[in-house]
């Protein structure tokens, strides 16, 4: 997936959103940031101006010393904690941008937007081929056969990816929706979503959660483990880009980031750019994670992380089941809880 991802100048004002793609400026030294930016796009956001981002978030910076985050609308308050995110996960990060000049913020910048379009990259030329062996039916061939190195014939073009990359809700075995979506007379923006992003692609008109993102398509390990362990039991062990950045558990961004380049891979487009009408692929990535960091859905959505982390990471902390009401576990917690409130009351009275 080829992206444009940094900018050959820094922003005067705080004014375009960082959180979409900018023109391509080539980084050229390596750094540890840009093994970051490999990491930080695929786990955090993906389709970012990061040269704008670090200024933009440097400037709100000051302005929040007079002015609270609440102030700001609501696409710089997401902007600025992908911001924070960011100097989170990399120690040192603030200061280098307080003390630098700007032509130092736009260098970093372009170190980790050269790490995140590096891996774009390197995931969407994988991907190209193996979702082919993803989708192939059990002992038999695709018909007619689609071709690992063009994509020409798929997408809507072939009745396989077809059927898969068909918006949830629409029926493809209908002729008349099928010749729309091939003709291009309906055109499918990217909310909405396609039906393979459910588990077994079977879509729920009354419970649209059901089964969402739980699609076996979705080959999270293929990314994050290794390639070879998409088709293979959980292991204890990790390897990989997840082992490689201490990755232990299952982002939300992540999950979006692999169902945009799996999206991708089935599409009939070969070069991922913002004006590419035909896959929309900015707006589907924002779209799901939308819903995804929306406090109305986080019910939804933790049960998802943990059955996400069950496939992924079974060991860690995070694939745990939560404790059965009335086993024996749960009573002598709640036993041990009782007493320690107990205790605490006991010395607040005395």
């Amino acid at each position: 997936m080829t992206t444009d991802d940094t900018t050959s100048s820094i922003p005067a004002k705080r004014g375009s959103s960082a959180l979409q793609m900018g023109p391509r400026k080539k980084a050229s030294l390596t750094d540890p940031l840009v093994s970051h930016g490999r990491h930080f796009g695929r786990t955090v956001f993906a389709l970012c101006n990061y040269p704008s981002l670090l200024t933009n978030g440097i400037l709100r910076l000051e302005q929040m010393e007079d002015t609270p985050l609440e102030n700001f609308s609501a696409e710089e308050r997401r902007e600025h904690r992908v911001f924070e995110q960011l100097l989170d996960s990399y120690p040192g990060l603030l200061d280098r941008l307080k003390d630098g000049s700007d032509e130092e913020i736009l260098h970093v910048g372009e170190l980790i937007g050269k790490g995140a379009t590096g891996a774009r990259g390197d995931d969407t030329k994988t991907l190209k081929s193996a979702v082919l062996d993803w989708i192939s039916p059990k002992g038999e061939a695709i018909q007619p056969p689609l071709h690992r190195n063009s994509k020409i014939d798929r997408g809507f073009n072939h009745n396989l990816t077809g059927s898969l990359l068909c918006p949830a809700g629409l029926d493809w075995n209908d002729p008349r929706i099928r010749e729309d979506l091939r003709s291009g007379e309906m055109l499918v923006c990217g909310d909405q979503w396609p039906v393979f992003l459910y588990a077994h692609y079977v879509y729920d008109h009354d419970d649209p959660w059901s089964g969402l993102l739980k699609s076996r398509l979705l080959a999270y390990k293929h990314v994050f483990t290794s390639p070879s362990s998409v088709d293979r039991e959980p292991k204890a062990t990790r390897s990989g880009n997840a082992r490689l950045h201490g990755m232990n558990c299952v982002t939300m961004a992540s999950i979006a980031y692999v169902a945009t380049q799996v999206r991708f891979a089935l599409s009939s487009s070969s070069v991922f750019s913002r004006t590419d009408t035909t896959t929309d692929s900015e707006t589907f990535y924002h779209s799901l994670l939308d819903l995804l960091e929306d406090p109305e859905e986080s019910k939804e959505v933790d049960e998802l992380l943990t059955w996400w982390n069950r496939q992924v990471f079974p060991t860690s902390s995070a694939a745990k089941r939560p404790i059965s009401a009335n086993s024996a576990l749960s009573k002598i917690r709640q036993k041990r809880m009782a007493l320690r409130q107990a205790t605490n009351l006991h010395a607040v009275s005395s």
